[in-house]
């Protein structure tokens, strides 16, 4: 059946309309993904670019971390406080290098978790530097101010000393001075007829006399002055009133002994050794006198 001409025209119109709508649709739809694909490339540089920038982010923050690390291992003092709480600080700096180098640089919650935990170990580490210098500024201080008590102290040990010695030698001066002495002493033998000889076969006592010295430091009242008698032998001659004293510290044998007032003034004492147990023999006498602070001096007799 032969087309009629009017509608072959009307269907190649429609067809011709068809094309073009589609073309169009073509082109539209080629622009659209020219368009997603700018887009999706932009999108793309810039993620790359933000992971780049994350990234060195991540390099600094962790190259602070290891250098606060360092510090705080180069961080030391001399009190043992400070370094217990410098050993767990320097667990923390470890602790946390680990964990920034585990952690993606684009999690960025930790990342800036981890930029306060630096800012606050900072903070701590400080601190201990502010307590290292004020502790070892007062140590300088206290030993500075030791150093100055020790010396003022061996200066007041010097003085102290200088002075006790200088009261000893006042005391010992003091002492000697109180010291009762004597002075011409003499040993006489007698007779039965009472009368000073040097026969030894007649004496049957003998006196010694002597004068204690006038010593206003000496101490006042009775004194017992003790005296020794020796024959030629050194024994010590005694009777039936012969006693023992003490001289000094000294224990010792009288032969005989008299006891006085001293008031200060010089006293002439005579002492008497009686009816001696042992009969004379020939040699030299020697008699010593003491008083209870000490030896007051001797004298010879020679008899034949």
């Amino acid at each position: 059946m032969k087309e009629d001409p009017l509608e072959r025209l009307e269907r190649e119109e429609r067809e011709r309309k068809n094309n073009g709508g589609l073309k169009t649709v073509m082109y539209i739809l080629a622009a659209v993904a020219l368009l997603l694909a700018a887009a999706l490339a932009y999108v793309w540089f810039q993620k790359s670019s933000l992971v780049k920038d994350l990234n060195l982010e991540k390099e600094d923050l962790t190259e602070q971390i290891v250098a606060l690390q360092q510090d705080y291992n180069n961080l030391s003092s001399d009190y043992e406080a400070i370094n217990s709480q410098l050993d767990s600080s320097r667990e923390e700096v470890s602790q946390l290098v680990e964990r920034i180098k585990q952690t993606d640089a684009t999690n960025r919650a930790k990342m800036r978790q981890y930029e306060k935990e630096l800012g606050t170990l900072r903070s701590i580490m400080r601190n201990y530097i502010v307590q290292i210098d004020s502790l070892n500024t007062l140590n300088q201080k206290l030993t500075a101010e030791a150093d100055a008590a020790r010396r003022d102290a061996a200066t007041s040990r010097r003085q102290n000393e200088a002075l006790n010695k200088q009261v000893n030698d006042l005391t010992g001066q003091v002492a000697a001075g109180s010291v009762i002495k004597a002075r011409g002493i003499i040993l006489e033998p007698y007779s039965s007829a009472d009368k000073v000889t040097d026969r030894s076969s007649r004496v049957v006592r003998m006196l010694t006399t002597l004068s204690l010295v006038e010593n206003d430091l000496a101490p006042k009242g009775p004194v017992r002055v003790y005296i020794v008698v020796k024959d030629p032998d050194g024994n010590i001659l005694t009777n039936a009133n012969s006693t023992g004293f003490e001289s000094a510290g000294e224990a010792r044998t009288a032969s005989a002994s008299r006891e006085v007032d001293y008031e200060g003034k010089e006293v002439e004492l005579s002492i008497y050794l009686n009816d001696l147990t042992d009969r004379c023999v020939k040699g030299v006498y020697t008699v010593e006198a003491y008083t209870a602070q000490g030896f007051l001096g001797s004298a010879e007799t020679m008899l034949r």
